[in-house]
């Protein structure tokens, strides 16, 4: 399957003030997931055992928080996660667009 202008297809999983988030679930053993993140807003922050993420950042400027680390990001940075580290995204004044790649193995 291939999707142009960094969609990623799928489908809305969360929307609120903060953000909207889609999943494509159409792999077996990953997810491929969108967050465009409104302007002076975060993401929740949360951390998962036993799983790795890796990030990548398309649209606007913001924070990255990876534990107690907290570093600048822009379009073309990408971001790994280890397993277990707590990360969280902070939008600066304008809309903040990434796309993450996580493990999502499913036995259906």
């Amino acid at each position: 399957m291939k999707y142009g202008n960094y969609d990623i297809g799928g489908d809305i999983v969360k929307q609120d003030e903060r953000y909207v988030v889609k999943d494509n679930t159409t792999l077996k053993n990953l997810i491929v997931s969108s967050t465009r993140l409104n302007p002076m807003h975060s993401t929740s922050g949360h951390k998962h055992e036993g799983q790795e993420e890796v990030y990548l950042f398309i649209e606007g400027k913001g924070k990255m928080q990876l534990d107690d680390e907290t570093f600048d990001v822009s379009p073309g940075d990408t971001v790994l996660i280890k397993d277990g580290v707590f990360h969280r995204v902070h939008a600066k004044e304008q809309e903040l667009y990434f796309i993450c790649v996580f493990d999502g193995r499913r036995t259906v």
